[in-house]
Formats: structure tokens, C-alpha cells, sequence
């Protein structure tokens, strides 16, 4: 296996365990962080708190790795995302208060990996699909 495989497979690994302190060790000091909202983290701590957002408000969250590509430092995964929001959700916009609903998501991250840590990510989600699962805003109609 290849330190950036290896690597992410122990992040997925960390945050399925919603282990706080594996994940700030995998998150370089310098690690250049993005997600939707407009979200960017650029040390190891604010990226482990995005994480463990989730993770807070999803306490039985976990991470389905559904697809997998590595190239040199580079790994890209096609993530499904699950669980169910039982506790408060911290958003850009405000608190989410918990909705009791369980969700199924799905994502791509782009992750490189630099001496055994996450120098970069980048996460992308659906997040108007994740709202509508909530119950936040009306599902779409059906064609």
C-alpha cells in the first residue's frame, strides 16, 4: 500500500472511530483546507474541528469509502456520508438544532498527502440534498 493510500485509509479509519486526537495528527500543521460554505481551514486544529462538527452532530456518523483513485500524493475518494443528526449541528449560517432524521450523503474529497499527513483537502457535498434530508428546506418534486 502507498503512504497517501495508507494514510487516508487511517483518516477514514479516525473518523469513523470519531477519534479527535488520530485525526489532528493526520492533519499536516500547514494542511491548505477547503468545503462548501465557503469553509477553509490552514493549520491541523480548524480542520480537526470541521470534522468533529460533523461527528458532534452526528454521533453515529460514518464514512463509506465507495470509489477510490490514487496518483503519486494524491487520493480522490467518492465518499458516502451517514447518519443521523441527534445532536446540535454548527453551520456558517448558525445552530442547526438536531432533526432526528438519519441522511445518506455523497461526496468526492481530494486529499494530498505529504510525509504521512494531509497536506491538503478539498471536500465537495450536495449540500442542498443534505438540507432536504433534514427537513430544512422542501425536497424537490418529483418529474
Amino acid at each position: 500500500m502507498t503512504e497517501s493510500k495508507d494514510t487516508t485509509a487511517r483518516f477514514v479509519a479516525a473518523f469513523n472511530a470519531h477519534d479527535e486526537k488520530a485525526l489532528n495528527e493526520l492533519h499536516s500543521d500547514d494542511i491548505k483546507f477547503n468545503a462548501p460554505g465557503g469553509f477553509k481551514a490552514t493549520n491541523a486544529k480548524d480542520a480537526t474541528a470541521y470534522a468533529m462538527t460533523w461527528l458532534k452532530a452526528f454521533p453515529d456518523g460514518k464514512m463509506t469509502v465507495r470509489t477510490e483513485l490514487t496518483s503519486g500524493p494524491w487520493v480522490v475518494q467518492e465518499v458516502a456520508m451517514e447518519g443521523t443528526h441527534t445532536a446540535p449541528l454548527e453551520s456558517p449560517t448558525g445552530t442547526i438544532a438536531p432533526t432526528y432524521k438519519k441522511v445518506v450523503g455523497y461526496g468526492v474529497q481530494l486529499l494530498r498527502v505529504e510525509n504521512g499527513k494531509i497536506a491538503e483537502a478539498r471536500i465537495y457535498f450536495d449540500q442542498l440534498d443534505q438540507m432536504s434530508q433534514l427537513g430544512l428546506i422542501p425536497a424537490p418534486a418529483a418529474v
